[in-house]
């Protein structure tokens, strides 16, 4: 296993090559002693004397790349848990990238949510590239991961609401415009909200909204999308889904999809155990994007941490809705644990 050691370089730790966090010379004065350091394997006092520089700027620049994301440090542990997990995840959907987060042992699933959304809001600082399209799919997943993003400003980047928010008691939901707006404001990004009902009453309606030019602008955005960052929603969570906690399912929807056998939904596009969406009716009502789109985008990142989101990761995993997750390991061990499902 790897060891930190003061001065000298750390085995194992990786230098990822991602867009620059700032553009001032600092930055790149960082990106330079964080090469020497990690890559070519000098001690901060051989830097500090090739560079011209005080030891205690050096140490500072090193810390600046760390925090800033322009170095990642990974220790690589064969024995480690998670990492054990990830390769069987692997060989189990051989389509998918996982990243399984460790929690503390016996610790409650809040704070499993806590660790994922950090991970989570890691991974996508990582493949964030200018000019980029990025769709959301709100929930409380998502809301946990906007709170511990890392500023990083990104040229030309969107966010693209990829579902309607609207229910009959609110029309605009506040938890969720501040949800994108979050995201966008983190990346000095331009957010794109879609103020249309999450679920119509009637499917003519939805048709015919969608018609409409500013309409066509968000689904089109949402169809040219290269990043995709959602969760699955499951009535059965521990940490409520947002979907089914706020009032946008009423007890007959919540019966009807349940008789038809749906395991859960991704931006309130619903599937059913065996990850397939299409003919469900509420499907037809909701404003939630086609679920092709995540086999489409170049990143679909799913999120899921909560023993109560099993079946509906299971299912979705099933219907290959996703190629990167993000979860924890309890969460992860339980999902193995289950006999594994025949691909189609």
């Amino acid at each position: 296993m790897a060891r930190f050691l003061q001065g000298r370089p750390i085995p194992g730790a990786m230098l990822s090559a991602v867009t620059d966090p700032t553009t001032d010379d600092t930055a790149a004065q960082a990106v330079q002693v964080a090469r020497l350091y990690y890559h070519q394997g000098l001690t901060t006092d051989a830097i500090a004397r090739e560079l011209g520089l005080s030891r205690p700027k050096v140490s500072r620049l090193l810390t600046l790349a760390r925090r800033t994301g322009l170095v990642e440090i990974r220790i690589h542990d064969p024995q480690a848990q998670p990492q054990s997990l990830e390769a069987q995840l692997r060989a189990r959907y051989p389509f998918l990238h996982p990243l399984v987060v460790s929690v503390p042992p016996g610790s409650p699933e809040s704070v499993w949510l806590d660790r994922v959304a950090v991970a989570a809001a890691r991974l996508l600082g990582q493949v964030l590239r200018p000019g980029q399209i990025v769709g959301l799919a709100w929930g409380t997943t998502l809301d946990a991961v906007s709170r511990v993003l890392t500023p990083r400003p990104v040229t030309n980047l969107q966010f693209v609401q990829l579902n309607g928010s609207a229910n009959a008691l609110d029309f605009m939901s506040g938890f969720v415009t501040d949800t994108i707006t979050r995201f966008a404001a983190n990346y000095g990004a331009r957010a794109h909200l879609f103020p249309v009902p999450t679920f119509f009453d009637d499917p003519a309606t939805r048709a015919a909204m969608w018609r409409e030019r500013s309409v066509q602008h968000v689904l089109d955005l949402q169809e040219r999308a290269d990043v995709l960052l959602y969760s699955v929603g499951a009535a059965s969570a521990q940490v409520p889904s947002h979907v089914y906690a706020a009032g946008y399912l009423d007890d007959a929807d919540l019966r009807a999809l349940h008789a038809q056998g749906v395991a859960g939904d991704i931006a309130t596009v619903f599937f059913r155990e065996d990850g397939s969406y299409q003919g469900l009716p509420i499907n037809a009502r909701s404003s939630g994007p086609d679920l092709g789109l995540t086999r489409r985008a170049q990143h679909a990142i799913c999120v899921v941490s909560g023993l109560g989101k099993v079946p509906a990761l299971r299912a979705a995993l099933q219907g290959t809705l996703m190629t990167a997750l993000v979860i924890d390991e309890v969460t992860a061990r339980t999902l193995l644990h289950d006999p594994p499902p025949q691909l189609g």
